[in-house]
């Protein structure tokens, strides 16, 4: 699943190509997981936004566009006509049509993902993101929050990291690197303020590392641009069980834990 690294860098991508664009045709899959495609025509894009996982494409007419992309969602910016949502594109779920002639698209091929047209801020209807907690790049993540938001409950770290309500838009991968990096061990139930500090800025430092690689290739990952990135080139501990850890050379671990494939060092993170 894109995680916050790879929606960052598509919405950099989209801010930098829609804003400004009025949409004057659109069709959505009927599924209600995309059919709110069509309401947003005759509508003007104004903004591109992110929170977490979610893209939040502001309009003129008060009203939001929000896209999740799911596992395998990506969205595609094109000149040629978009297709029917039944024809040469059999993943496409949903496009947009600009006055200029641009076409914005959204393949989805297992259909985990999300959009919806909701009045400005609110989210009712999508009560994950309403739920969200802090970006990690807002001023309310600190490390006295994570400590915080940690302490109130006794899931394992790195679970709570994917629940999205400690912090928003980390994933499995960025999880893993971060407690790799603050040398916490994913399964801990307690994590102290100066862990939390170590913590805290590994999971800042991660991500900005990720998104200045333009996110990690993932199977399905496309930016706007049609490209991958390249962060997997720069992971210490995501996908590398069996080799050596790049700190202490110890062999690192994978097992599930609560459901989720996880790599960590059993010595630099030990409990």
């Amino acid at each position: 699943m894109p995680e916050l690294p790879e929606v960052e860098t598509i919405r950099r991508q989209l801010t930098a190509t829609v804003p400004g664009a009025t949409v004057v045709s659109a069709a959505g899959h009927p599924s209600p997981k995309f059919s709110d495609a069509t309401k947003v025509i005759g509508a003007r894009l104004t903004a591109v936004d992110r929170r977490g996982k979610y893209l939040i494409i502001s309009t003129d007419v008060a009203t939001e566009l929000v896209v999740h992309l799911g596992m395998t969602g990506s969205l595609g910016l094109v000149r040629d006509p978009p297709g029917s949502l039944d024809g040469a594109h059999p993943w496409r779920r949903a496009w947009w049509t600009f006055a200029d002639g641009r076409s914005l698209t959204f393949d989805d091929q297992r259909r985990f993902g999300r959009i919806a047209v909701v009045p400005t801020g609110h989210y009712e209807r999508l009560p994950t993101l309403a739920a969200l907690g802090p970006d990690p790049f807002d001023v309310a993540f600190t490390p006295e929050s994570l400590h915080r938001a940690l302490a109130t409950q006794r899931r394992r770290v790195k679970t709570a990291l994917l629940a999205q309500r400690v912090v928003a838009g980390v994933g499995n991968i960025y999880a893993d690197e971060a407690l790799w990096r603050a040398g916490v061990h994913p399964a801990a139930r307690r994590v102290g303020l100066g862990r939390c500090s170590r913590l805290h800025a590994a999971i800042i430092a991660v991500l900005t590392e990720a998104i200045a690689h333009g996110g990690t290739r993932l199977r399905d990952y496309r930016s706007i641009a049609g490209d991958t990135g390249n962060h997997q080139f720069h992971l210490d501990c995501y996908g590398r069980a069996g080799l050596a850890c790049p700190r202490c050379t110890a062999v690192l671990t994978w097992r599930k834990l609560d459901g989720r494939g996880t790599t960590w060092c059993p010595q630099c993170q030990a409990r």
